[in-house]
């Protein structure tokens, strides 16, 4: 994982990086998920191809999970101790709004604020699968980010220079 940047955004610290979400080392990292908790493509089928399947079926018991809500898993053979899954759609693979990745996202912070974790990594939730592009979902993370980070570190994760682009303007 390169670290490209670093921010501080209220009382938040944010890393800009690029790479794998799963080789993450921290407390937790955020899987932009489906209320029905099916992690099938996108960051959730990476989660789960190297996390481990009883990640998935962990998630499945506590589904259906709205779109605004989280829930924290194991994290499997992960290096973190846990996946945050925030819903940005009802079913896999819907096409999105920007106010759903607002929500995740906060929803994603607000879990990992009450469980007391230090440090997290968020992928461009919504973007993908979603539809929407790397700097709409960055935008939106950032809204969250202003509102609801405390005392936290937060790493985006842009998968490939493309992204990273995007995310780096979105942040900046």
């Amino acid at each position: 994982m390169r670290k490209v940047k670093e921010f501080e955004i209220g009382k938040c610290k944010v890393v800009v990086a690029e790479g794998d979400i799963t080789e993450f080392d921290g407390d937790a990292i955020v899987n932009a998920a489906n209320s029905l908790m099916i992690m099938g493509g996108g960051v959730a089928g990476a989660i789960k191809r190297k996390g481990g399947e009883e990640i998935e079926r962990e998630a499945r018991t506590k589904a259906p999970v709205p779109v605004g809500k989280a829930i924290a898993t194991t994290g499997g053979r992960l290096k973190v101790k846990y996946v945050i899954h925030a819903p940005t759609m009802e079913r896999p693979a819907m096409r999105i709004g920007r106010r759903n990745a607002y929500l995740a996202a906060k929803a994603a912070l607000e879990l990992a604020k009450e469980m007391g974790l230090k440090r997290i990594a968020l992928p461009a939730l919504g973007a993908g699968v979603g539809g929407l592009s790397v700097r709409e979902a960055t935008e939106e993370i950032m809204r969250a980010l202003k509102e609801v980070c405390e005392g936290m570190e937060v790493w985006l994760i842009a998968y490939g220079e493309r992204a990273l682009k995007e995310m780096l303007e979105a942040v900046e």
